[in-house]
């Protein structure tokens, strides 16, 4: 799949706000979508935190479905990679749901309102 210029930007904005989430914290692809001005885009943000795996400096691990589903381990080295690297920074999983997602929600929309 090549992608278009536009669709680089914006995975590179996706990439941009992904850095900013906290050790600890986890946020939605709905909720970078929005914060990016772009609400109905969560599938496409999901798309790029699968093209993330190959830079080493973006925690893709903390971005998961608007429940707090691990919905894209599959794209991980191996099944249970991103639920072993979400505990290691202290965030409970069980049965591939993050355990009080409320808690640990990190809102870009709140976080970097400028």
């Amino acid at each position: 799949m090549k992608l278009s210029e536009k669709n680089k930007d914006f995975f590179q904005d996706v990439f941009d706000v992904a850095r900013l989430i906290p050790e600890g914290k986890a946020t939605s692809y709905g909720a970078i979508a929005k914060y990016l001005g772009a609400p109905r885009s969560s599938r496409m943000v999901g798309w790029a935190m699968n093209a993330a795996h190959t830079h080493t400096d973006i925690p893709a691990h903390r971005v998961v479905n608007r429940n707090g589903l691990l919905t894209g381990k599959m794209h991980f080295a191996t099944p249970t990679l991103m639920e072993e690297l979400l505990e290691k920074e202290g965030i409970k999983v069980k049965k591939d749901k993050i355990v009080d997602y409320k808690k640990i929600y990190w809102d870009p929309n709140i976080e970097l309102a400028l």
